[in-house]
């Protein structure tokens, strides 16, 4: 496992919004760190009340936002309006082009999500939009799978050779994935801490994986954590 830590990733403070880059991003740039395999993107955001991303395009792109508190208005081109809340799980293909605009829903409560790009398996897609609701029963003591390829298990459907999967853990509580031969995993500890692979990894920090196996986790305190396993 390689450890990309918390402290390592970018941040950009703009008043209304907090942001932590895992890859570069925006103003931040690290050559070393310009995505993983298909995945390009995690960017862990925070929205001040009332505030938010005003109306702008997208293109040849899988988007997925995950809400881990508060709840984000979202509208787009297609015609598409909705609020994503905690176990609500969104993807947006922006295929051939689209704009969107996210904005918190409240105008007191902080908004705390992860902004996930995947790069498509091609270009040229029709833009679509996807969205359904992961109870926590589902997602406790497990990794459920949430967003694949061809939209088994219920979950949604992205143009890539992807799955994403969200797991909810207590204390002590163990959950597995386990790695085919060829594939490599990117594991985003969204809250809490875990250990995996002899190592603790705490809220904001990730690990990757290149090799095929068991990866194992175990809760040391209330997680919640994604894994993504990709071609």
């Amino acid at each position: 496992m390689q450890i990309r830590r918390a402290n390592e990733r970018g941040y950009a403070d703009h008043g209304w919004l907090r942001s932590f880059h895992t890859f570069s991003f925006a103003d931040y740039y690290a050559p070393a760190h310009m995505g993983f395999r298909s995945l390009r993107v995690i960017n862990e955001d925070r929205v001040e009340g009332g505030k938010g991303f005003g109306t702008h395009p997208h293109r040849d792109m899988e988007i997925i936002s995950y809400v881990l508190s508060g709840a984000l208005a979202h509208k787009d081109s297609m015609g598409t309006g909705s609020v994503i809340r905690p176990g609500d799980v969104q993807r947006m293909s922006a295929g051939t082009g689209v704009t969107h605009s996210e904005f918190n829903a409240s105008p007191t409560e902080v908004a705390h999500f992860l902004q996930i790009w995947l790069l498509p398996d091609s270009r040229g897609h029709a833009p679509s939009y996807e969205q359904k609701h992961f109870a926590e029963a589902e997602r406790q003591g497990r990794l459920k799978l949430v967003a694949s390829k061809d939209g088994r298990e219920g979950s949604l459907t992205i143009h890539q050779d992807a799955s994403l999967f969200a797991g909810l853990l207590a204390p002590g509580e163990r959950a597995a994935h386990q790695l085919a031969s060829g594939r490599h995993a990117w594991l985003h500890v969204a809250r809490g801490k875990i250990e995996v692979a002899g190592q603790e990894l705490a809220a904001g920090d990730a690990g990757s994986f290149d090799e095929g196996g068991e990866i194992a986790l175990v809760a040391r305190e209330p997680s919640e954590v994604l894994l993504f396993d990709l071609a």
